[in-house]
């Protein structure tokens, strides 16, 4: 399995903002996690407000942790409420299912981390977390 790299993760969070910014979304919080859930790079736009990197790192360790985007997280919440709640209090605070976030594959379509981001809509976060892995030329689930 390839490992993601800090240069990957950087170009990732580089065409996130890129995208961003050409959307005219407001300013953006973006962390990339690797396979185990560990903080990559992450970067918090001029006048983000407080909250970007602890919900953005939330939403891609819940995505990372359970292979998914975290779109599919959140409807599995609405489904089974009792155990989402469970899930993020013993993730400690660490497990957001809201969209935002969608984990990062290797050429074998082995999940290698996530990308999460805070500031727009969730389909904005969605989107812009999309454009960056896509630019780093990894595929995205």
């Amino acid at each position: 399995m390839a490992s993601l790299t800090l240069a990957q993760a950087q170009q990732i969070i580089h065409s996130a903002l890129a995208k961003a910014r050409s959307g005219g979304y407001k300013p953006m919080g973006i962390a990339v996690l690797d396979e185990a859930g560990a903080l990559k790079a992450f970067a918090r736009e001029d006048g983000a407000s407080m909250f970007r990197f602890e919900v953005a790192q939330a939403k891609a360790w819940g995505a990372v942790g359970m292979g998914v985007a975290s779109r599919v997280l959140g409807q599995r919440a609405k489904d089974n409420p009792n155990f989402f709640v469970s899930l993020a209090a013993t993730a400690h605070g660490k497990f957001l299912p809201q969209t935002g976030a969608v984990v990062i594959k290797d050429a074998a379509g082995q999940v290698i981390g996530a990308a999460g981001a805070s500031g727009g809509t969730g389909d904005e976060d969605e989107a812009i977390c999309i454009a960056g892995i896509e630019a780093a030329g990894l595929a995205h689930g």
